[in-house]
């Protein structure tokens, strides 16, 4: 019997295509992204990450082991020191300081999928909770390993590809991917339901996140 994160990574095959051919993916490859668009993008997943750590710190809690809890709490450790740490680096290399990121504000895909993943990790169980914040982590591990392949060089976000394609990035994502399918083994049938379902929300809201970035959306009132 196949692995439920390999069933499910094959369900969403054609959606990760759609995320591969966006245009903002497709720019961040050859180089040629507006610097507008990776700005708003960079202020926005700030705010995610503030939020999928908080996620995955509430996950970690909920852990039924001290392994799975120590794994999950230094991923949400990890979401607010190593990747602010890159965003800290493009704030500085794009003149974003700390006034301009305090007054923008979560936009509507960013805030409506990290509450999603925040509520979804208070009032769900471990496992689908767990299940939630899976995509994030396989989703970008597999566009940085994509990007790097074909991006041109030199890139001016190398750095962003480096991180995401990088194998101590892909350890701890398959370490997590371990964890997922050791709780879907221990799932209720109504749990196992529920992972699948917010397994593809999470997903989508991927999907949502960078194409939204290309848009530079913004609330409509």
């Amino acid at each position: 019997m196949s692995l439920f994160t390999d069933r499910m990574w094959a369900e969403i095959g054609p959606l990760f295509g759609r995320i591969l051919d966006l245009p903002f993916n497709r720019s961040l490859a050859d180089g040629t992204l507006p610097r507008e668009a990776f700005e708003f993008y960079l202020l926005q997943d700030a705010h995610y990450l503030a939020l999928f750590s908080r996620a995955l710190a509430t996950v970690a809690a909920r852990a039924p082991g001290a392994e799975a809890q120590a794994k999950l709490a230094k991923a949400a450790h990890d979401a607010i020191v190593v990747e602010r740490a890159l965003h800290d680096e493009y704030f500085a290399a794009f003149g974003i300081d700390a006034g301009t990121f305090a007054a923008t504000a979560p936009s509507p895909t960013c805030r409506a999928y990290g509450d999603f993943l925040v509520a979804g990790a208070f009032m769900r169980g471990y496992a689908p909770g767990l299940a939630a914040v899976v995509p994030c982590f396989q989703i970008y591990y597999e566009v940085g390993r994509h990007l790097l392949g074909i991006a041109r060089t030199p890139n001016p976000y190398q750095k962003w590809i480096d991180t995401y394609a990088d194998e101590a990035f892909g350890d701890q994502v398959r370490e997590i991917l371990a964890l997922t399918d050791a709780a879907h083994e221990l799932a209720s049938p109504r749990e196992r339901a529920e992972m699948a379902e917010v397994y593809v929300t999470a997903s989508r809201y991927e999907w949502m996140f960078w194409d939204h970035a290309w848009r530079r959306e913004a609330w409509p009132a």
